[in-house]
Protein backbone atom coordinates (compact mmCIF):
# COMPACT_ATOMS: atom_id res chain seq x y z
CA UNK A 1 0.00 0.00 0.00
CA UNK A 2 1.74 3.13 -1.17
CA UNK A 3 -0.94 5.73 -0.50
CA UNK A 4 -0.51 8.27 2.29
CA UNK A 5 -3.57 7.78 4.46
CA UNK A 6 -4.94 10.49 6.72
CA UNK A 7 -8.11 11.23 8.65
CA UNK A 8 -9.83 14.49 9.58
CA UNK A 9 -13.13 15.62 11.00
CA UNK A 10 -16.05 16.18 8.64
CA UNK A 11 -16.18 19.71 7.25
CA UNK A 12 -19.09 21.48 5.54
CA UNK A 13 -17.49 21.04 2.12
CA UNK A 14 -17.47 17.23 2.60
CA UNK A 15 -21.23 16.96 3.00
CA UNK A 16 -21.91 16.75 -0.75
CA UNK A 17 -19.40 13.88 -1.03
CA UNK A 18 -21.22 11.85 1.62
CA UNK A 19 -24.60 12.65 0.05
CA UNK A 20 -23.26 11.54 -3.34
CA UNK A 21 -22.02 8.27 -1.83
CA UNK A 22 -25.42 7.42 -0.37
CA UNK A 23 -27.55 8.67 -3.25
CA UNK A 24 -25.40 7.73 -6.27
CA UNK A 25 -23.91 4.35 -5.24
CA UNK A 26 -25.00 1.27 -7.10
CA UNK A 27 -28.18 -0.05 -5.43
CA UNK A 28 -26.77 -3.62 -5.41
CA UNK A 29 -23.73 -2.41 -3.47
CA UNK A 30 -25.92 -0.61 -0.92
CA UNK A 31 -28.07 -3.72 -0.41
CA UNK A 32 -24.90 -5.84 0.02
CA UNK A 33 -24.09 -3.56 2.99
CA UNK A 34 -27.53 -4.12 4.48
CA UNK A 35 -29.13 -0.84 3.33
CA UNK A 36 -32.90 -0.67 2.87
CA UNK A 37 -33.16 1.50 -0.26
CA UNK A 38 -36.61 2.71 0.83
CA UNK A 39 -35.03 4.31 3.91
CA UNK A 40 -32.50 6.48 2.09
CA UNK A 41 -33.10 10.15 2.89
CA UNK A 42 -33.39 12.89 0.29
CA UNK A 43 -30.29 14.90 -0.56
CA UNK A 44 -31.80 17.85 1.31
CA UNK A 45 -32.56 15.74 4.39
CA UNK A 46 -29.08 14.24 4.44
CA UNK A 47 -27.42 17.62 3.88
CA UNK A 48 -29.44 19.26 6.66
CA UNK A 49 -28.69 16.46 9.15
CA UNK A 50 -24.95 16.50 8.42
CA UNK A 51 -24.79 20.31 8.54
CA UNK A 52 -26.42 20.29 12.00
CA UNK A 53 -23.93 17.68 13.23
CA UNK A 54 -20.89 19.61 11.92
CA UNK A 55 -21.98 22.65 13.91
CA UNK A 56 -22.80 20.98 17.24
CA UNK A 57 -20.33 20.78 20.15
CA UNK A 58 -18.87 17.28 20.63
CA UNK A 59 -20.93 16.55 23.74
CA UNK A 60 -24.16 17.25 21.85
CA UNK A 61 -23.49 15.36 18.63
CA UNK A 62 -25.87 12.57 17.63
CA UNK A 63 -23.40 11.55 14.92
CA UNK A 64 -19.69 12.33 14.63
CA UNK A 65 -18.09 11.81 11.22
CA UNK A 66 -14.54 11.68 9.92
CA UNK A 67 -13.32 11.87 6.35
CA UNK A 68 -10.79 9.32 5.13
CA UNK A 69 -8.17 10.59 2.69
CA UNK A 70 -5.64 8.86 0.43
CA UNK A 71 -2.91 11.16 -0.84
CA UNK A 72 -5.02 14.13 0.28
CA UNK A 73 -8.13 13.08 -1.66
CA UNK A 74 -11.31 12.08 0.21
CA UNK A 75 -11.98 8.36 -0.37
CA UNK A 76 -14.49 7.50 2.35
CA UNK A 77 -15.84 8.26 5.76
CA UNK A 78 -16.46 6.73 9.13
CA UNK A 79 -18.93 7.92 11.66
CA UNK A 80 -20.25 6.98 15.06
CA UNK A 81 -23.79 7.31 16.29
CA UNK A 82 -25.78 6.15 19.30
CA UNK A 83 -23.16 8.19 21.15
CA UNK A 84 -23.15 8.10 24.94
CA UNK A 85 -20.48 10.71 25.63
CA UNK A 86 -17.65 9.36 27.85
CA UNK A 87 -19.11 5.87 27.49
CA UNK A 88 -19.81 4.22 24.12
CA UNK A 89 -20.71 4.68 20.46
CA UNK A 90 -21.40 2.61 17.33
CA UNK A 91 -19.07 2.98 14.34
CA UNK A 92 -19.83 2.69 10.61
CA UNK A 93 -17.23 2.28 7.83
CA UNK A 94 -17.53 3.46 4.22
CA UNK A 95 -14.98 3.41 1.41
CA UNK A 96 -16.71 5.21 -1.44
CA UNK A 97 -15.16 3.66 -4.55
CA UNK A 98 -14.67 0.03 -5.55
CA UNK A 99 -11.00 0.57 -6.47
CA UNK A 100 -10.18 1.49 -2.85
CA UNK A 101 -11.82 -1.56 -1.31
CA UNK A 102 -10.11 -4.84 -0.41
CA UNK A 103 -6.63 -3.31 -0.48
CA UNK A 104 -5.96 -3.03 3.25
CA UNK A 105 -6.47 0.72 3.44
CA UNK A 106 -9.68 0.31 5.46
CA UNK A 107 -7.80 -1.28 8.36
CA UNK A 108 -5.25 1.53 8.45
CA UNK A 109 -7.94 4.20 8.20
CA UNK A 110 -9.93 2.60 11.03
CA UNK A 111 -6.81 2.62 13.23
CA UNK A 112 -6.15 6.28 12.37
CA UNK A 113 -9.78 7.10 13.26
CA UNK A 114 -9.71 5.53 16.72
CA UNK A 115 -8.05 8.47 18.55
CA UNK A 116 -10.78 10.82 17.30
CA UNK A 117 -13.47 8.60 18.75
CA UNK A 118 -11.78 7.50 21.98
CA UNK A 119 -10.16 10.82 22.86
CA UNK A 120 -12.63 13.40 21.54
CA UNK A 121 -15.72 11.53 22.74
CA UNK A 122 -13.90 10.08 25.78
CA UNK A 123 -15.21 6.61 24.92
CA UNK A 124 -14.72 3.52 27.02
CA UNK A 125 -16.17 1.17 24.39
CA UNK A 126 -16.59 1.37 20.64
CA UNK A 127 -18.87 -1.04 18.79
CA UNK A 128 -19.39 -1.84 15.13
CA UNK A 129 -22.15 -4.07 13.78
CA UNK A 130 -21.59 -4.76 10.08
CA UNK A 131 -23.90 -6.94 8.05
CA UNK A 132 -22.79 -10.52 8.74
CA UNK A 133 -22.93 -11.34 5.01
CA UNK A 134 -20.54 -8.48 4.12
CA UNK A 135 -17.05 -9.94 4.69
CA UNK A 136 -14.97 -6.79 4.09
CA UNK A 137 -15.84 -4.78 7.21
CA UNK A 138 -15.76 -7.90 9.37
CA UNK A 139 -12.19 -8.66 8.25
CA UNK A 140 -11.22 -5.00 8.67
CA UNK A 141 -12.47 -4.86 12.25
CA UNK A 142 -10.66 -8.05 13.22
CA UNK A 143 -7.40 -6.80 11.68
CA UNK A 144 -7.82 -3.43 13.42
CA UNK A 145 -7.95 -5.12 16.85
CA UNK A 146 -11.68 -5.32 17.58
CA UNK A 147 -12.97 -8.42 19.36
CA UNK A 148 -15.89 -10.41 18.01
CA UNK A 149 -18.69 -10.34 20.55
CA UNK A 150 -21.70 -12.05 18.95
CA UNK A 151 -23.84 -12.56 15.85
CA UNK A 152 -27.51 -11.67 16.11
CA UNK A 153 -30.47 -10.32 14.15
CA UNK A 154 -31.37 -6.63 14.41
CA UNK A 155 -31.95 -3.45 12.43
CA UNK A 156 -28.49 -1.94 13.05
CA UNK A 157 -29.15 1.58 11.81
CA UNK A 158 -31.76 3.99 10.50
CA UNK A 159 -30.97 3.05 6.87
CA UNK A 160 -30.93 -0.73 7.32
CA UNK A 161 -33.29 -3.65 6.90
CA UNK A 162 -33.49 -6.37 9.56
CA UNK A 163 -30.38 -8.52 9.20
CA UNK A 164 -27.84 -10.70 10.89
CA UNK A 165 -24.94 -8.59 12.14
CA UNK A 166 -21.64 -9.35 13.77
CA UNK A 167 -21.05 -7.20 16.83
CA UNK A 168 -17.42 -6.16 17.26
CA UNK A 169 -16.14 -4.32 20.32
CA UNK A 170 -13.03 -2.34 21.16
CA UNK A 171 -12.47 -1.35 24.78
CA UNK A 172 -10.41 1.65 25.87
CA UNK A 173 -7.76 -0.73 27.28
CA UNK A 174 -7.37 -2.49 23.94
CA UNK A 175 -7.45 0.83 22.07
CA UNK A 176 -4.55 2.03 24.24
CA UNK A 177 -2.61 -1.18 23.46
CA UNK A 178 -3.18 -0.64 19.72
CA UNK A 179 -1.94 2.95 19.98
CA UNK A 180 1.11 1.79 21.95
CA UNK A 181 1.87 -0.74 19.21
CA UNK A 182 1.36 -3.76 21.44
CA UNK A 183 -0.70 -6.80 20.50
CA UNK A 184 -4.29 -6.79 21.72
Amino acid sequence: MDKRLTVRELQAEDIALIANYWLESDPEFLVSMGVDLEKLPTREGLTNMLTRQVNLPLQEKVSYALIWLADGTPVGHTNVNAIEFASSAFMHLHLWKTENRQQGIGTELVKKSLPYFFENLQLQELYCEPYALNPAPNKTLEKAGFEFEKRYTTIPGSLNFEQEVNRWKLTRDNYEKIMAGTKV
